[in-house]
């Protein structure tokens, strides 16, 4: 399938409901509107699962659906560093900075170097992103693959900072908070400690009933059922 073709499958599946919600959530003009569960049907029909160039014309052609389309079809070991920055730069909502794009970057070899280099960025949402690419690597690797000290270090970051952050960059320190808690054994104690030192976590969720999970409660909770130390086989779902 070509993009014009994806394109146009993605067109006749929107709906200006669906579109109604994303506009709520802060999502761009330029989308039609899909479910993601229509989305993977598409998927079905490629030739393949992953297809590096398709990907990355979807992603240029700036529309939100075929966007965040792209990234469940990217090849993670063929993107390379420079094209995942050129995706964290043009993402023009949180739905593809806080999900797409981190998705991507932590399954592939560039996760690690590129959220350290993204959490530093003046932009809001790159720095979100970078943010959420650290989630995401404590839910899909091992901990004996994950840099610990570097991490605690992380932890206290966010503990002295959060409340001074950016609006998603709260969010999406929020949700490291609590994917290091629940996902690395040796950080549950550290993150605990974080999310109490952090305080209260505010953020403006634009027009919906949404909420900031709290993160202590989310990571004892995991530990009541069990889940403590669960981890992911990939990042996108």
């Amino acid at each position: 399938m070509t993009v014009e073709n994806i394109l146009e499958s993605l067109k006749e599946m929107g709906s200006e409901s669906v579109r109604r919600i994303f506009r709520n959530h802060g999502a761009p003009d330029s989308m039609f509107g899909v479910k993601v569960g229509d989305m993977k049907n598409i998927i079905k029909k490629l030739p393949r699962k992953k297809d590096h160039e398709l990907s990355l014309a979807l992603y240029d052609s700036g529309n939100s659906d075929a966007m965040y389309f792209a990234g469940l079809i990217a090849d993670e070991k063929q993107i390379n560093a420079d094209q995942l920055r050129h995706w964290a730069e043009k993402a023009p909502w949180y739905m593809i900075s806080e999900f797409t794009v981190p998705w991507v970057a932590a399954e592939s070899p560039h996760g690690w170097p590129l959220a350290l280099e993204w959490i530093e960025s003046p932009k809001e949402h790159v720095a979100a992103a970078g943010w959420s690419t650290l989630a995401n690597l404590c839910t899909i690797r091992p901990d004996s693959a994950l840099d610990l000290p570097a991490l605690e270090a992380l932890l206290d970051r966010v503990a002295a900072t959060l409340q001074q952050s950016p609006n998603r960059v709260r969010y999406a320190m929020n949700s490291f908070v609590i994917a290091a808690g629940i996902c690395v054994l040796p950080l549950t104690d550290k993150a605990l400690a974080t999310a109490r030192r952090a305080g209260l976590v505010k953020v403006d969720l634009g027009n919906t009933d949404c909420k900031v999970p709290a993160a202590e409660e989310y990571i004892e909770n995991a530990r009541a059922k069990g889940r403590l130390g669960t981890k992911k086989k990939m990042a996108r779902c």
